[in-house]
């Protein structure tokens, strides 16, 4: 097993992060599936960890090392129980280009091998179902007879998802499942602390206004509602910083994850515990919290039981890791001004920036980034939730949906529906239902699929409003990313209603990507940059807007219907 201490099998929080009810999720949402060599966080459907790995060696051997991961993969009883599909596609001035497929039905794992001079990239973000057993899952934690066999893996680099509350003992075990960050339980907490401080004083500490998303609610949750569990605590960790815990045994993390926590000032690089001191309770916080990393330090070489583990003893290096949105911003080789939109699950909007912004609306929330700079962020609940849910209720596929939607006219016939299905964040509602307006009895299922895309597409443009109001973009072409972009209704109607044109970025697993970035920067010396530049970051397809539709009026519903 991996880091400093043997999990033991039967107790669930040791590496389960798993939520609480809440948004949708269920407490059996997140699993801990192994994937050849690393530990790796999933939850439902959502792509939430990227684990990078930068190889020394031939392309020849690379190809055969992920065909080994994907034999791996088809052992496990929990994936076989759903459809496996495995592809590896190459990045510009890659000499290897191919795909292997298990099964067609759902993905489950994604590979990306690049080869600057002579170092290979690999790439790999798994994806797995909900309903996955967890005795199954504790099945496949093992590691030792994995039949994955990299040459000479050299570097490593964890990004996850932003937010979620890890707390550990004094002996470095998981006190309690991980709450994650779409675990709305704690939204009353978050009102309570936005009340006692104020939303500018929050924004001008932390860069952020708390929401139920951010780990200080979560801290506050749980001193009032396990005050047992809270008195143990002696480290409180993020997704990214447990998974790089266990394998360097050391407590470290990054300004880009350390900024959605709401006790990090990302201006000044520093936490604020005296924050937390206020709201969750006096205590040793300074000791309790990783040390912040800089963009290319290293978290340090892997520990003795990483290193027995599945081809890790030539492993160097481990990078210091970053949250998804900040690894996604350096797998796409964003620069300041240009504007990222990721529909998921969630959706998220944002942009590069060098200055610290501070919101005191809250909408945007001024994070930092993983190369030394800012990353203002608004992010949106409801995303590709919504859409699937439309297409059940419909009784039809992902495919047939996009077919159906862009079937009906823009404005989809007078039908507008508000996508708050599950709460909101932006703007923040956390008790909002969905909502449709403007059916008449000669409503089509092309008319509700059209609905559905377009209230999605107008939650993220009134994101990428609010975010316009506080950071300087360059107003030209918008970069979609996430499951999303696969989507040809999503790339056209977001074309049309923003008006500008869509860039549909090259490659599927970002995150992985961006973390492959670090790795490989913190392992050749190399900045960041040279590394996106030698990797040639950036590339896409464009959509481009169709100029006879007339948007104002399709935002102009929405935002009626919104209030």
């Amino acid at each position: 097993m991996l880091g400093p201490e043997a999990a033991s099998p039967d107790k669930a929080a040791c590496l389960t992060m798993a939520t609480t009810p809440g948004a949708g999720a269920t407490p059996d949402a997140a699993v801990v599936v192994v994937v050849g060599v690393v530990v790796v966080v999933v939850v439902d459907v959502e792509v939430v960890v990227g684990i990078a790995i930068v190889v020394r060696g031939r392309a020849t051997s690379a190809r055969a090392a992920i065909l080994s991961a994907l034999a791996c993969c088809a052992t496990f009883p929990s994936i076989n129980a759903r459809a496996v599909t495995g592809r590896a596609g190459a990045l510009p001035g890659t000499s290897t280009h191919w795909r292997a497929r298990l099964n067609a039905r759902r993905e489950v794992a994604s590979w990306a091998i690049a080869a600057p001079s002579n170092a290979f990239l690999w790439a790999v973000t798994p994806r797995v179902t909900a309903t996955t057993v967890r005795a199954t899952c504790r099945r496949t934690m093992l590691l030792a007879s994995s039949p994955l066999a990299l040459e000479s893996p050299a570097a490593v680099s964890v990004a996850a998802q932003q937010h979620g509350m890890v707390v550990l003992d004094g002996g470095g075990r998981p006190l309690r499942p991980a709450k994650l960050w779409n675990d709305s339980e704690s939204s009353s907490e978050a009102d309570e602390l936005v009340a006692r401080l104020g939303a500018p004083a929050w924004a001008a500490r932390t860069g952020s206004v708390p929401r139920a998303a951010f780990t200080v609610t979560k801290l506050v949750w749980l001193a009032r509602h396990e005050p047992a569990v809270a008195a143990a605590v002696r480290s409180v960790l993020l997704p990214h910083d447990y998974l790089t815990f266990r394998l360097t045994g050391r407590r470290v993390t990054d300004r880009g994850d350390a900024s959605g926590t709401g006790y990090f000032d990302p201006s000044s690089g520093t936490w604020r515990p005296e924050l937390l001191d206020e709201f969750v309770g006096p205590a040793d916080w300074p000791a309790r919290l990783p040390r912040v990393l800089g963009a290319t330090e290293p978290a340090g070489p892997p520990g003795p039981a990483a290193t027995t583990a599945a081809g890790f003893s030539s492993v160097e290096v481990v990078g210091p890791g970053t949250g998804d949105n900040m690894a996604a911003s350096l797998g796409l080789g964003l620069t300041p001004g240009q504007v990222c939109v990721s529909i998921g699950t969630s959706g998220t909007v944002y942009a590069p920036a060098g200055r610290p912004t501070a919101d005191p609306t809250g909408a945007v929330a001024g994070f930092a980034d993983a190369a030394g700079g800012y990353l203002p962020l608004v992010c949106t609940l409801n995303a590709t939730r919504v859409t699937d849910a439309v297409a059940r209720l419909l009784g039809v596929d992902a495919g047939r949906l996009d077919e159906l939607a862009l079937a009906a006219p823009p404005g989809a016939s007078g039908l507008t529906l508000l996508p708050y299905f599950d709460g909101e964040r932006t703007p923040d509602r956390p008790g909002a239902t969905g909502t449709l307006a403007g059916i008449r009895a000669d409503v089509s299922p092309s008319d509700l699929a059209r609905a559905a895309v377009e209230g999605v597409v107008c939650g993220l443009l009134d994101a990428l409003d609010a975010l316009t109001e506080t950071v300087d973009t360059d107003g030209g072409a918008l970069v979609l990313v996430g499951g999303g972009a696969r989507s040809a209704a999503y790339r056209r109607v977001l074309a049309d209603l923003s008006g500008r044109t869509v860039v549909v970025a090259a490659g599927d697993e970002v995150v992985a990507t961006g973390a492959a970035v670090q790795a490989a920067a913190v392992l050749t010396g190399r900045s960041l940059t040279e590394v996106q530049a030698a990797w040639g970051l950036g590339a896409g397809a464009p959509i481009e807007p169709d100029g006879s539709v007339d948007a104002a009026a399709v935002r102009e519903a929405y935002a009626a219907l919104r209030g």
